[in-house]
């Protein structure tokens, strides 16, 4: 009896080793969890259309009715209108009928700008005729360029239409070239439309403006000139 007993408890310690018990009380292994990273993509919502910035209109009109004045300004805003589109059926409804409309590059106007009556305005942006509009301020050298290459330089350059400031008969752009526009169109109204810069580096020497000049026939204002100036050396 005795020695069954014992060879029960030798089989028994023999069936424990065998089953590793140690390894029956490790812990579990923990499972490395991934960082995961949800992206969601949402769609970016319209940007808001930002105000147009405030215009400053300065007007020196001594003796003018406030209704020629504002008369004027909304004929220049036509005028503009049709150059930002390059409209010249509609800029030529402007053009003073007898005095035709003349182009100065700069703010000295000449008696040797070219004009050309209302009928030819229609057309010009399709002329490929090459003309001689001056000289150019920095060499002297001819402006000997088409319509169409003269307008993208010398009249609508930069878009005028949104441009900060406007003056009726003072003028903004400053420049060593003679501004003599009231002397060469006495009675006219101008309407300038000034950039005071564009590059902060250049500190305001990079300004443009567009003068309109009108002339009044009957009881209409008519376009007469087209002025563009610019700072010159």
């Amino acid at each position: 009896m005795f020695n069954k007993t014992i060879l029960m408890v030798i089989l028994l310690a023999s069936l424990l080793a065998g089953c590793n018990p140690a390894a029956l009380n490790t812990e579990p292994a923990r499972i490395p969890t991934a960082t995961t990273t949800l992206e969601f993509v949402q769609s970016t919502p319209s940007q808001p259309v930002s105000a147009a910035p405030p215009i400053s209109i300065y007007t020196v009109t001594p003796g003018t009715p406030p209704s020629a004045s504002q008369a004027v300004l909304d004929r220049a805003a036509g005028v503009v209108g049709a150059l930002k589109n390059k409209d010249m059926a509609s800029l030529s409804a402007y053009v003073h009928p007898p005095l035709g409309l003349r182009f100065s590059p700069y703010a000295a106007v000449k008696d040797t700008d070219l004009v050309f009556p209302a009928d030819e305005v229609a057309g010009l942006l399709a002329d490929d005729t090459l003309y001689n509009w001056g000289g150019y301020s920095s060499t002297g050298n001819p402006i000997e360029l088409t319509f169409a290459d003269y307008f993208s330089q010398f009249v609508y350059d930069v878009d005028f239409a949104a441009a900060p400031e406007i003056s009726l008969n003072h003028r903004l752009g400053e420049s060593t070239t003679l501004d003599n526009s009231h002397d060469f169109y006495p009675g006219a109204m101008i309407v300038e439309y000034y950039f005071p810069g564009f590059d902060p580096q250049y500190e305001g020497m990079d300004w443009r403006s567009l003068r309109l000049v009108f002339q009044k026939e009957k009881d209409a204002w008519y376009l007469v000139g087209i002025i563009h100036d610019q700072w010159t050396t």
